[in-house]
């Protein structure tokens, strides 16, 4: 299929998606209902549903759903293995660490989302750092075991403050919390995760042909004038950046980084510069579509990593049977 076809129809999908996550609630709203109240011409109640409860979580879910997706093809194609995700080298625990530490302090929600964000950073460099260190072995596959035994520490580290923590209180919101939801998302939190998820897409965007030649290999890369240590570093920030930055929001997600960029490598093929963009889109319709669902096939609130697992898990065998292809 053509590539802007393509495009264009996937970003008319995810339109469709979001009209319709606007319309399902607890308080049912009609299509008429719904565009008066985007135009500003709608009913009291009508409004403050869209604006203030649905509009908010439906961009939320597909700006979580983006970055993940595009993080994921990132980290698949630097590191030249279909299994990599956005977990893999700690950004996920190192969030999910810093956001049990601010609950456990008790600490406001904005800093409980910054500690979060901060987290998610701090491991991702500890990787790095480490990674440097070791001299004398492949590039790739240190920073693969480095991710996860920091992810492993923080892991643990998550684990004792859960222990410590009051279970009438903290340890609640800490569970629920490291499950994934979007169940409080307001348009104060989704303002300061914006900017950073578009700044960290830009490098990947700006970096789309080196990042493909990369997929190739190091030697090749030299070969073809790209410093392969300094891109891959490059690379590696932008989209820690972008997945630490919705992690902050939404909590932990797994899954969405892992499965979507397959989907969109058996459309589009494995060429980055088109897989960065069918990535995003579909991650971000694929969360809308969890998110939708996690807040209406229950009388409470489903977390999304517990969707996100049921359906992923699948999906991502059924991908391993038929789209071997698609990655070569």
């Amino acid at each position: 299929m053509n590539r802007i076809v393509l495009t264009t129809t996937l970003g008319a999908v995810l339109l469709l998606l979001a009209f319709g996550a606007l319309l399902i609630g607890p308080v049912g709203l009609t299509s008429g209902q719904v565009v008066s109240a985007l135009i500003g011409r709608g009913g009291e109640q009508a409004s403050i549903v869209v604006w203030n409860i649905r509009l908010p979580r439906v961009a939320g879910a597909c700006i979580v759903g983006a970055a993940h997706a595009s993080a994921g093809g990132t980290y698949q194609a630097l590191f030249r293995n279909p299994l990599v995700s956005p977990d893999i080298l700690g950004v996920s625990a190192g969030a999910g660490l810093g956001a049990v530490a601010g609950i456990f302090l008790a600490l406001p929600v904005a800093l409980i989302q910054l500690s979060a964000f901060a987290g998610g950073l701090l491991a991702v460099a500890l990787v790095m750092v480490v990674a440097a260190a070791v001299r004398g072995a492949d590039r790739v596959l240190t920073l693969v075991l480095t991710g996860v035994v920091i992810g492993a520490l923080a892991g643990a580290a998550t684990s004792l403050l859960k222990t410590l923590a009051d279970p009438y209180d903290q340890l609640p919101a800490i569970t629920f919390w490291l499950l994934g939801s979007l169940a409080s998302v307001t348009a104060a939190d989704i303002t300061p995760a914006l900017p950073a998820v578009l700044l960290g897409l830009m490098p990947l965007i700006l970096l789309r042909w080196r990042v493909n030649v990369l997929s190739m290999g190091d030697e090749e890369a030299r070969a073809l004038g790209v410093e392969a240590g300094r891109t891959r570093a490059l690379a590696i920030c932008a989209a820690t950046l972008v997945t630490a930055s919705v992690t902050a929001v939404a909590g932990v997600v797994g899954w969405v980084g892992l499965v979507i960029p397959h989907i969109a490598r058996m459309l589009v093929g494995p060429g980055f510069g088109r897989l960065l963009p069918t990535s995003a889109l579909i991650g971000a319709g694929c969360m809308l579509l969890v998110d939708t669902a996690a807040r209406t096939i229950a009388p409470t609130e489903v977390p999304l990593g517990i969707l996100t697992a049921v359906i992923g898990a699948p999906v991502f065998v059924w991908l391993l049977a038929s789209g071997r292809r698609g990655w070569t």
